[in-house]
């Protein structure tokens, strides 16, 4: 499965617009089929998170998430995740990658093995 990341601003958008939602207390995930046979995540942590390092490390700490993740993901989606700024309540790895998981599964992102 490829990784790849959206990055512009129409990306984000169009995801936005019709994709799926679903949420839980940590994170949202917006998820929307393409015809690209990848599955491309972007990332949104918002300035109530705290301050850029913090920020930074959130989104990577995401990153690593879904690239660990990778073989269990669907193709063929584009998905946007917004980080809430509930997470600071707890910001560990496994808690941040139970919440992803929950809602990949939710959202209809794992494969079926």
């Amino acid at each position: 499965m490829g990784f790849n990341s959206l990055t512009k601003s129409k990306e984000f958008s169009k995801v936005y617009k019709g994709g799926k939602t679903v949420v839980d207390k940590y994170l949202v995930i917006y998820c929307l089929p393409n015809d690209r046979g990848i599955t491309r995540f972007g990332f949104s942590v918002g300035k109530k998170i705290g301050k850029a390092v913090i920020r930074n490390r959130i989104k990577r700490i995401m990153r690593e998430i879904c690239r660990k993740n990778s073989d269990i993901i669907k193709e063929g989606f584009d998905c946007v995740i917004i980080v809430r700024p509930r997470i600071k309540e707890s910001p560990e790895y496994r808690n941040m990658e139970k919440s992803f998981l929950n809602l990949a599964a939710r959202a209809g992102l794992i494969r079926k093995s």
